[in-house]
């Protein structure tokens, strides 16, 4: 067992707070270890550290570097551990639950009270014993290319997730971030085509995106949409870049952001009231977002901010994990392909837990 996970251990055992995570395409893993059991939360976003930010809320809970220790290690593959899934068991009434709350949303859509909306579920799966360093390492393993994390703080709980899309990346004033949406199950002998339906979902989140940037950015380049695969997933996935009006605008971009339509749904406002009215269940960390604020916990430059939106991720409770999964819903969706999406997507965790 290496420093960093010992550390973990020692963490765990004396109930403080932790996150270690690994970038998409790194071979860094980063712990930061806080020194103490309180609960920090952002002021101004000016502070550094680790932020964790639920769904729906105005506080961001965050580790401070100021109260905390940093490992930095090399990812060894030595210690990799692969899991297969190939099947799940169905749970009809979770089905019928979804597909229910499905054809609600597509009915609204209907209505005109918004033009897409994001529903999810949440899965409960049974867990003898969970293991923080066998667990992150399958998520290293598994998925190379998605930004990978355990985090842990006695008031939140332990979570973990692969979440394959960024929410924001800055460096000085200028900054990135994507649009992500579509979902097509990988086939090694099936070439990756999209529907009008995928590509109708992705220019709704694009546009939300520019729109929301607008007047807090100057210079913002689109690229064209192209297909990105995360795990056994594709997805449709359209690069933004551009440069803040000044240094003060951040916080107002990352709200402005936040949910974004990928999670929640458009226009945001309307669409987030009809979730948290109707799917009966709180999403807490699921669809809010997570990473480093203000500095690079591997070189230490400041000014550099890398976040990502918390999805294909599970809290971990005694003796069992809860999956959070979800699919965005257009007027054009049928409610039992919206499961089945959900199902393929929950193969992320079921693959490491």
């Amino acid at each position: 067992m290496t420093d960093l996970f010992l550390k973990i251990k020692t963490q765990q055992e004396q109930n403080l707070p932790y996150v270690i995570f690994c970038k998409p395409n790194s071979d860094k893993i980063v712990g930061l270890f806080q020194r103490n059991d309180h609960l920090y939360f952002l002021e101004n976003f000016e502070e550094k550290g680790f932020v964790f930010a639920p769904f729906d809320a105005n506080d961001f809970p965050f580790i401070p570097l100021e109260y905390s220790d940093v490992f930095v290690e090399n990812v060894n593959s030595k210690d990799f551990f692969v899991s297969n899934v190939t099947s799940v068991s169905e749970n009809l009434e979770a089905k019928n639950d979804f597909e229910n709350l499905v054809t609600k949303g597509i009915h609204a859509i209907k209505n005109n009270q918004f033009q897409k909306v994001v529903l999810s579920r949440k899965e409960e799966i049974l867990v003898t014993d969970f293991d923080a360093e066998i667990t992150f390492k399958r998520l290293l393993s598994n998925y190379p290319t998605a930004f990978k994390y355990c985090f842990f703080h006695p008031k939140i709980g332990t979570w973990l997730g692969a979440t394959p899309e960024q929410l924001l990346q800055t460096k000085g004033n200028a900054l990135k971030t994507v649009a992500l949406a579509g979902t097509q199950l990988h086939n090694e002998n099936k070439k990756v085509v999209w529907q009008e339906k995928e590509k109708n979902e992705q220019q709704l989140v694009t546009d939300f995106i520019v729109n929301g940037l607008e007047d807090l950015v100057k210079e913002i380049i689109i690229s064209s949409p192209y297909s990105v695969k995360a795990g056994n997933i594709w997805h449709i996935k359209t690069d933004i870049s551009a440069t803040a009006k000044n240094k003060n605008a951040f916080q107002k971009i990352i709200k402005a952001l936040h949910p974004t339509s990928a999670v929640c749904g458009l226009p945001k406002d309307v669409a987030k009231a009809f979730i948290l009215e109707n799917e009966n269940y709180e999403r807490e960390y699921y669809a809010g977002f997570l990473g480093e604020m203000n500095i690079d916990l591997i070189t230490f430059k400041l000014q550099k901010t890398d976040l990502f939106v918390n999805l294909r991720c599970m809290k971990i409770e005694e003796k069992k994990a809860n999956l959070y999964i979800g699919c965005g819903i257009t007027e054009d969706s049928i409610p039992e392909n919206e499961y089945i999406e959900t199902i393929n997507k929950s193969m992320t965790m079921k693959k490491v837990i």
